[in-house]
């Protein structure tokens, strides 16, 4: 009788942990995913970047798409990460897209279009896909011809977090040697926790 009540008081203390680790992933109207530091905005990329700027933050264009598996995983698995939400909270305003979205969304070039045929005129061909932008972008330019950089696909936690510190500390400019590839491998080793994520 004691085995039994041993396994139903440790159900009762686990269940609660379940439970916030589903609420944590909140889906919203569209079937994407939200987190707090996603913005909601009206989709200029000439404000949103002024915005970002103004708050010493970097933008980020973030596509997802209802029902994409690779997308969960990344919302339940590397964003509920402290290092990594934490981290993207304080350096960037992400901005997210829907792959088949119908909202319009105005490049920095002047084109208005919906985020659906947005994505088809950058070439973002799946989800999640991040565009990291830079503090400045040229007249006549869009967001793809502007990026930095550009995370295609999901991936954990250390590559996620290594990307967006790569990007924010402005590693792509570094003459040193040290692309994006050798820096991860490097952050891997410091690490040194037998992983290489």
């Amino acid at each position: 009788m004691k085995h039994w009540m041993l396994k139903l008081a440790a159900l009762a203390l686990a269940l609660p942990l379940v439970v916030t680790d589903v609420a944590a992933v909140e889906l919203g109207d569209d079937g994407l995913h939200k987190t707090p530091w996603m913005r909601e905005t009206f989709k200029d990329l000439r404000e949103d970047l002024e915005e970002a700027n103004s708050e010493g933050k970097r933008l980020v264009l973030f596509f997802e798409q209802r029902g994409c598996i690779y997308c969960t995983k990344m919302h339940e698995e590397v964003f509920p990460r402290p290092e990594v939400s934490d981290y993207i909270a304080d350096n960037y305003f992400v901005v997210q897209l829907n792959l088949y979205g119908d909202v319009e969304v105005t490049d920095f070039d002047g084109s208005v279009l919906a985020e659906k045929d947005m994505a088809r005129k950058w070439g973002v061909l799946f989800t999640p896909t991040i565009l990291f932008l830079p503090e400045e972008v040229g007249e006549g330019g869009t967001a793809p011809q502007a990026a930095v950089a550009t995370m295609p696909g999901a991936f954990g936690p250390g590559t996620t977090l290594d990307m967006f510190t790569w990007v924010r500390e402005k590693r792509y400019l570094l003459d040193n040697g040290e692309d994006f590839q050798r820096y991860h491998a490097r952050r891997i080793r410091e690490r040194n926790n037998g992983s290489a994520d």
